[in-house]
């Protein structure tokens, strides 16, 4: 392999993003893909667009088999300085009322679908009543 060794970092990486010069960088190591962008069967855009970062993900949710992974070797160029990669931010899901207070004003606003109408027919019932009565 005619990169090994050599130690690539992203900055140096993005720059080869276009359909003439489109490196990758899957499990912390850079692959040249220029060549294999006609061949590729997902076409040359999935590729670009997953140029400037970590494809790891990518390159595994599509569930690549096993020649795949193989043909990588053809393409590899170097290993990825990972210290210039940026760390991923964590995802903090919004905060959720307490659960005994979802169920409280869940409780009162059925409660109130029960006794308004309730209310209605029985304000109704002595309107009625009273009327007839007069």
């Amino acid at each position: 392999m005619e990169g090994e060794g050599k130690v690539f970092t992203l900055s140096e990486v993005s720059e080869h993003n276009s359909s003439k010069d489109c490196w990758l960088i899957i499990e912390g190591k850079v692959y040249d893909v220029t060549k294999f962008l006609e061949d590729h069967p997902g076409g040359d855009a999935v590729l670009i667009s997953a140029t400037g970062k970590d494809a790891t993900d990518d390159f595994e949710d599509v569930g690549h088999s096993s020649t795949a992974r193989a043909m990588l070797e053809e393409w590899y160029i170097g290993d990825m300085d990972t210290s210039t990669i940026p760390a991923r931010q964590q995802f903090t899901p919004p905060t959720q009322p307490h659960h005994d207070q979802a169920r409280s004003s869940e409780f009162f606003v059925k409660l109130l679908q029960f006794l308004v109408p309730l209310l209605i027919l029985g304000l109704a019932v002595g309107i009625r009543f009273y009327t007839k009565s007069a």
